[in-house]
């Protein structure tokens, strides 16, 4: 079996560039790099059949030259999936714009209160054993470490404020989770939104 070196080149570029893009955050990228990915991991499969034989007839072909049709339903199932999967991808890239006006993807709230909270408690650690460490404290250095835990305790204060406010929502489960329309909030003079757009 043969292998074009441009082909196989070409599906790494191509796949190696795709992979970059769906590292990134706006989900515009991540859908090119998605598309760009599975073009090139078809390509890969189709290089890697070997130069093009006969037809794979049922009568007068010898089995030596006949080309392998298994890579080629492959491929033609991964056309059909990479365009169900961008089809996904855009859904998500204009609802996400029109809730939030960006299709960036954020950091998961929860995720980030477990890493501050982890982070705060080793900070914590650390400054209860640096003050145990040595006996003898003046008021002066009392005064420090209450000053830094308290300092800490106001982080996870603030943190647990911007996931309450995070939380607030209008009230209505299909507009907060589900969407509306641009023209409902125009229309709805509960919701302050309408005012902006």
């Amino acid at each position: 079996m043969t292998m074009s070196v441009a082909l196989l080149a070409t599906a790494v570029v191509l796949c190696a560039v795709g992979g970059i893009l769906m590292l990134t955050r706006p989900l515009t990228r991540i859908l090119l790099g998605a598309v760009i990915a599975g073009n090139g991991i078809n390509l890969l499969v189709l290089s890697s059949t070997g130069s093009a034989g006969a037809a794979p007839l049922l009568y007068g072909v010898p089995l030596r030259r006949v080309t392998d049709p298994l890579p080629q339903a492959i491929a033609l199932t991964a056309i059909v999936i990479t365009l169900a999967t961008t089809a996904f991808l855009l859904a998500m890239a204009y609802r996400s714009y029109q809730l939030t006006g960006t299709d960036e993807v954020h950091d998961d709230l929860e995720d980030r209160r477990i890493f501050l909270r982890a982070e705060v408690l080793g900070e914590r650690a650390e400054l209860r054993e640096e003050y145990r460490a040595e006996p003898g404290r003046t008021r002066k250095e009392r005064a420090r470490y209450r000053q830094e835990r308290h300092r800490l305790r106001a982080r996870l204060r603030a943190d647990r404020a911007l996931q309450a406010r995070g939380r607030d929502a209008g009230g209505d489960l299909w507009h907060d989770v589900l969407g509306a329309d641009p023209e409902d909030y125009v229309n709805d003079t509960h919701d302050d939104r309408g005012a902006a757009g």
